[in-house]
């Protein structure tokens, strides 16, 4: 069961531009029955291994916007462990209902994207991103344009840095759906740089926050074994490379706004699976 859910993990995650990874959490939940909080540690889990899998399969053809990467992924690294010990300290309820209110407004704006710009909805973090670099402003935080290390640049992105480590740690989500509008607000880079430079990102703030996770937890506290980790990171580089397969041929704003209507309809599944439970 965890490498099929890996692999709809990894699926999902390279199929979508943005906001595929947070699929991981309410699947885990409702077809494992483990805990919110070890559904998080072991989404960071299979979403930072399909992150870092389709980076390092696609390196070549990834127009990756190095420094904003940088400045995204060092302020989201130092967020991850705070995250991560919020979540330990937080009810349960509590972190089911921040998640279901992410996840409604993840849902919402793949739907609203793939209604408004629905050219966008086919560039995946599966797809072929090569793309010539823009010739617009990538800062416009900056008098020059640029992404230079001046104040006003560096801290939209170290902010919006922070607020995707802290998410990530605390629910067990990527980021995908911060970095790429955060990206795309800041500049008028492509949306294949936004989404290449967002698989990068998540790649170390995912790879933290799962550290996070296992530190902050004595071996005793393991309720899952690392057998089980194995096949859901096996299921996840699976799910990636078969979404980079699929990627060209059913990417587009249907698909998109399918994802959108499935994810709404899972974690409002999540939601109404807990308040019946109680």
């Amino acid at each position: 069961m965890f490498l099929i859910i890996g692999t709809l993990i990894g699926l999902v995650l390279g199929l979508t531009g943005s906001g595929g990874s947070v699929f991981a959490v309410p699947l885990l939940v409702l077809l494992t029955g483990v805990s919110m909080y070890e559904a998080v540690g072991l989404s960071l889990a299979a979403v930072a291994a399909s992150a870092i899998f389709g980076s390092l399969r696609l390196r070549s053809r990834q127009p990756v916007l190095w420094l904003p990467a940088l400045l995204l992924g060092v302020s989201g690294m130092l967020a991850a462990p705070a995250g991560q010990w919020a979540a330990r300290r937080l009810p349960e309820l509590v972190l089911l209902l921040l998640f279901v209110v992410i996840a409604i407004l993840i849902a919402w704006r793949m739907w609203l994207t793939a209604s408004r710009q629905p050219e966008q909805a086919a560039v995946t973090r599966a797809s072929d991103l090569r793309e010539t670099s823009s010739n617009g402003v990538l800062c416009r935080l900056s008098p020059t344009g640029q992404f230079q290390l001046k104040p006003r640049c560096m801290g939209g992105l170290l902010v919006g840095g922070l607020m995707i480590g802290l998410l990530s740690g605390l629910l067990g989500v990527g980021g995908g759906f911060v970095i790429v509008p955060l990206l795309l607000f800041l500049s008028q880079v492509t949306m294949q740089q936004a989404v290449s430079t967002s698989l990068v990102v998540i790649s170390v703030i995912s790879t933290t926050g799962f550290l996070s996770y296992l530190f902050l937890n004595q071996p005793t506290d393991h309720v899952l074994s690392y057998s089980v980790m194995a096949y859901l990171v096996a299921g996840g580089i699976a799910g990636m490379l078969l979404g980079q397969l699929l990627t060209k041929k059913i990417a587009d704003d249907r698909l998109q706004k399918t994802f959108a209507i499935a994810l709404l309809l899972t974690a409002l599944a999540l939601l109404g699976s807990h308040l019946f439970m109680e």
